[in-house]
């Protein structure tokens, strides 16, 4: 017979899926205040940013994203609307294409980390001392949360170290 989840392990999904929940949407609550897009918007701006080249092929940016998109085409359609993107065709497979972030999109997304930073600390940065943050990374990384990233999250060029 399969083992059920302990009370307290239900408690902490709970908890985690809430606090998730809350916490973007307060962030994205912040953004909209502020006069920006989306969260998402910034996320796709993040990941081309730091991309080669500055592209990416849509489903490499649609993996790389932190928040799910399920709809990364219709984003995609709304940053090239508003100049901050661009497609391009793949020259070797002529089937494919590339997003590519244009010097707008680059201003956006940095003038947006100002807003999304100042978020973090209002909700979670302001709520956990250091080593409590450092301490829920740990637990998290249990859970498979880590993608990688060095114990010291540090910020470059208004864009969060991941």
């Amino acid at each position: 017979m399969k083992r059920k989840p302990s009370t307290e392990a239900t408690a902490a999904w709970i908890r985690l899926m809430r606090v998730q929940t809350r916490v973007l949407n307060a962030v994205e609550h912040d953004l909209k205040k502020a006069g920006f897009p989306p969260l998402a918007w910034y996320d796709a701006l993040l990941e081309l940013s730091r991309a080669p080249a500055g592209e990416l092929r849509p489903v490499e940016l649609e993996k790389q994203m932190l928040l799910p998109q399920y709809s990364t085409s219709r984003l995609i359609d709304r940053l090239v609307d508003e100049g901050l993107a661009v497609r391009r065709e793949c020259k070797i497979d002529k089937r494919g294409q590339f997003v590519e972030i244009t010097e707008a999109g680059r201003e956006l997304q940095k003038k947006m980390w100002s807003a999304y930073s100042a978020g973090i600390e209002k909700h979670v940065g302001s709520k956990l001392s250091d080593t409590d943050a450092v301490k829920l990374c740990g637990l998290l990384d249990r859970l498979g949360c880590s993608c990688g990233e060095a114990p010291s999250l540090a910020v470059k060029d208004g864009a969060p170290a991941r």
